[in-house]
C-alpha cells in the first residue's frame, strides 16, 4: 500500500502488533471508487475485511439523486465490488439515525438563516459514531474509510493531517473527529492521489474505475437545497422581501432558504435609482429569518474580521487555548478571564475551497463544546453562520487542530 504513516517494527500496516490475517477492519462502502479501492488495498494486504454500507434514505427518492452518494445504485455497486474481493458485506438501514442526525438538523439551519455543511455533520454522527460502534460490535480492531486524509502517531497519540493530493483533501469535513474516534480510524488513501486510485481500482478489475465522484449532498438531489427543506418542513417557508441595505424594497422572494450570504447571483432583483454602479455587483449581505428578509449591498459589506464557533473539537496535543493553568479561586468559573489574551495563532479555513488563512483563536469556556472567537488576519468574505471553521497549525499547516461550526461571522452591517 503506497504513503502509510511509519508504524514502529512489529506493527501491521495498520498499526496493531498482529498478522494482517488476525486484525478484523470494517470498511465504510459506499459504491465509489475511494472507499472500494480502500476496501480491495486492506484485502490484498491479507486483512480480515469486512465492508458495511449504509442506507442513509429511501431507495425511490437516492435513484433519481444521481451523482451523489449512499444512492439506491451506490449500494448496488457496493454489493458487487464486495463479491469482486471475496469480502463479507452488510447493508444497514440507518434511516431514522439519518433523518434525525442530519437532514432534520439541515432544514432547521436554513430555516434559520444559515449555510449548514451535512456531510460533516453525517461524520460526527452516523458515520463515525453510529458506524464505528457497529464494526467495534462486529469485533473490529478499527473502521477504515477512503477520506483523503492522513493519520499518524507521535508519542503514542494520533493526529489527523491533510491529504498529500491538496485537490482532494477532505480533512475540513473532518474537524469534529474527537481524539478517541481517531484512535479507533483509519485512512488508507491519504497519501495517494486520485489518479493513483483509480489507478488501483483498474488493477483489480473493480467495476466502478471510472465512476464519476460525487459531486451532490446525497438526499438533494441536483443541488435544489430549497425542495428539499420544503419537503421536509412543509408550511414552514414563507415568502418576504429582498431589501437594499438602506432598507430599500428591492423586490420579493419565495423564502430566506433560497439565498445564502454571500450569494451574487440569481437575486432576482432590478437596478437601485440614482445608485453608483461602479461599486459592482450586489450581494446578499444577510439574512433575517424572523422578518423573512433578505439584506442585499456591496461586496465590500461582506468583509468579515472575525467569527465565533461553538461545539467546539480540540485535537491538538497541547492544552487548549482557554487552559491558562491557573487553578487557584474561581478559575473554573470565570474561565474567560483566565484566557490568555494572545490566544494562539492558527490557520483557519472556513469553506472546504478556500485555502487556510492566518488567525489567532482565544479561548473558549470549555475545551470540549464551548464557544471560541477567531481574528482573522486579513478579512475575509462571504462567511456564513452554520459553516464551519477548520483550524490547523500555524508552524505546521497539515496538522489539523480541529475546529467548529460559525454561530456568528459579523460584518458591520445589520440585517
Amino acid at each position: 500500500m503506497t504513503a502509510r504513516a511509519n508504524h514502529p517494527q512489529g506493527l501491521n500496516s495498520l498499526g496493531f502488533d498482529a498478522a494482517p490475517e488476525d486484525t478484523r477492519v470494517v470498511v465504510a462502502m459506499s459504491g465509489g471508487v475511494d472507499s472500494s479501492v480502500t476496501a480491495a488495498l486492506l484485502k490484498e494486504e491479507g486483512y480480515d475485511v469486512v465492508g458495511i454500507t449504509l442506507q442513509l434514505y429511501d431507495h425511490g427518492e437516492a435513484i433519481r439523486a444521481k451523482g451523489a452518494c449512499c444512492a439506491g445504485a451506490d449500494i448496488h455497486d457496493a454489493r458487487v465490488v464486495a463479491g469482486r474481493l471475496g469480502i463479507r458485506h452488510f447493508v444497514l438501514d440507518y434511516e431514522s439515525r439519518f433523518q434525525q442526525q442530519v437532514m432534520d438538523d439541515f432544514a432547521d439551519s436554513y430555516l434559520r438563516g444559515e449555510t449548514p455543511i451535512p456531510c460533516v455533520r453525517c461524520n460526527q454522527t452516523v458515520k463515525f459514531t453510529d458506524l464505528l460502534a457497529t464494526a467495534r460490535d462486529l469485533g473490529a480492531q478499527c473502521l477504515a474509510t477512503g477520506h483523503y486524509v492522513r493519520r499518524d502517531v507521535k508519542d503514542g497519540r494520533a493526529t489527523l493531517l491533510r491529504g498529500i493530493d491538496d485537490t482532494k483533501d477532505q480533512s475540513y469535513f473532518l474537524f469534529a473527529t474527537t481524539p478517541d474516534q481517531l484512535d479507533y480510524l483509519r485512512f488508507p488513501l491519504g497519501g495517494m492521489d486520485k489518479d493513483e486510485t483509480r489507478e488501483h481500482a483498474r488493477r483489480f478489475g473493480l467495476s466502478i474505475a471510472e465512476k464519476p465522484d460525487s459531486q451532490d449532498i446525497c438526499f438533494v438531489p441536483n443541488g435544489r437545497y430549497g425542495d428539499v427543506v420544503r419537503r421536509l418542513r412543509p408550511g414552514a417557508v414563507e415568502k418576504g422581501e429582498i431589501i437594499y441595505h438602506d432598507g430599500t424594497v428591492l423586490g420579493q422572494h419565495d423564502g430566506v432558504i433560497d439565498y445564502t450570504i454571500g450569494q451574487r447571483k440569481g437575486l432576482g432583483i432590478g437596478g437601485i435609482k440614482d445608485r453608483d454602479e461602479t461599486e459592482g455587483p450586489l450581494y446578499v449581505i444577510g439574512i433575517n429569518p424572523e422578518k423573512h428578509q433578505v439584506v442585499v449591498g456591496e461586496r465590500a459589506m461582506l468583509a468579515c474580521h472575525s467569527i465565533l464557533i461553538n461545539e467546539v473539537n480540540w485535537l491538538g496535543g497541547d492544552a487548549a487555548p482557554d487552559e491558562s493553568g491557573d487553578e487557584s479561586g474561581d478559575a473554573a468559573d470565570d474561565a474567560h478571564l483566565n484566557t490568555p489574551k494572545e490566544g494562539r495563532r492558527v490557520l483557519a479555513r472556513l469553506r472546504n475551497t478556500a485555502p487556510a488563512m492566518p488567525a489567532r483563536i482565544t479561548g473558549w469556556p470549555d475545551a470540549a463544546g464551548g464557544v471560541a472567537e477567531i481574528t482573522l488576519d486579513e478579512p475575509q468574505f462571504g462567511i456564513a453562520a452554520g459553516q464551519a471553521a477548520a483550524l490547523y497549525d500555524a508552524d505546521d499547516p497539515d496538522l489539523l487542530l480541529g475546529g467548529g461550526w460559525i454561530v456568528a461571522a459579523p460584518t458591520g452591517v445589520a440585517s
